[in-house]
């Protein structure tokens, strides 16, 4: 079921592209207007308080699910057919770049670095560098709108992203596609330089080892590799991390291993390699902090 709560509009704190910050009687919300149209101090809302309500580690804010005052009678978005969420209470059409068909045959060794940690990104892109074409490609198995990444935000800002692509279930990036092979040969059609592809932030975990929202990119290595892509894993790797199953190599990289198969991996020189990985290729990561500097590296407050 729905946990949903009215309430108004008490206050709007931050205004970005795609997202919006507000409290809805005095507790912290989001709202993503471009899926349910503009907000205002005062406007009567409907919210999803159910994370809020689960007291889970991502869910410190409510999600404003319909605007009863600005929000209804929207049109959809012109010449767009293809559903999103579809047949859910949610459901809207978007424009996917796929409409209009491809020809492309193979991706040609486009470089595709997959990131089973949204908080992987920001330093895969500044380790990519400026002066490259970078497209971000946003996969499901954590938070589904685009818009909702600061990380995506701050690295457009900075050039070391061009353009973001919602696969999927994903919602909000400047290009919607259908699968992540589409998004792909999208990148590669469109001459980009390299790709980076993520789940978004807040990520899916379970009990189980095949329970992770990170099990994504084991479908991007795979697929990557299919169409003649150049797949590389960025490793979840710690030796600070309190949970014994992330100290070392990650649970979470491991079942990605196992599913993905063979696949390049861009390691620390001078770090010691854990047996489980094999193609390894060693990366000169001095100045790695320079090269982050002013990009959002904590998430959930670690």
């Amino acid at each position: 079921m729905l946990s949903l709560r009215r309430g108004a509009i008490t206050a709007v704190t931050d205004r970005l592209e795609g997202l919006v910050r507000l409290e809805v009687d005095g507790r912290p919300c989001v709202a993503y207007p471009g899926i349910t149209g503009p907000v205002a101090l005062g406007d009567q809302v409907l919210v999803n308080v159910q994370a809020v309500e689960l007291a889970l580690g991502s869910g410190g804010f409510d999600v404003l699910y319909a605007n009863l005052t600005r929000g209804l009678g929207l049109d959809p978005e012109a010449g767009a057919h293809v559903m999103k969420l579809p047949y859910t209470p949610l459901q809207l059409a978007v424009r996917h770049a796929e409409e209009g068909g491809t020809s492309l045959a193979s991706l040609n060794g486009l470089p595709i670095v997959c990131c089973s940690l949204h908080s992987q990104v920001g330093p895969a892109a500044a380790g990519l560098g400026a002066g490259r074409r970078v497209a971000y490609v946003q996969v499901p198995g954590g938070a589904l709108p685009v818009s909702l990444s600061d990380t995506a935000r701050a690295l457009r800002e900075r050039g070391l992203v061009e353009a973001t692509v919602a696969v999927g279930a994903c919602l909000e990036g400047d290009v919607a596609c259908v699968s992540t092979a589409a998004a792909f040969a999208w990148a590669a059609q469109e001459g980009f330089d390299a790709v980076i592809c993520s789940i978004g932030p807040g990520i899916v975990g379970t009990a189980s080892p095949w329970g992770h929202g990170g099990l994504s990119v084991a479908e991007a290595v795979v697929t990557a590799r299919a169409l003649g892509g150049r797949p590389v894993l960025a490793v979840r790797y710690s030796e600070g991390d309190p949970r014994e199953r992330h100290r070392g190599l990650s649970h979470h990289t491991q079942a990605v291993l196992t599913l993905a198969g063979d696949v390049e991996v861009g390691w620390p020189e001078g770090l010691e390699v854990p047996e489980r990985l094999e193609r390894v290729r060693a990366v000169d990561v001095s100045g790695w902090e320079d090269a982050c500097s002013g990009l959002p590296l904590s998430h959930m407050g670690r």
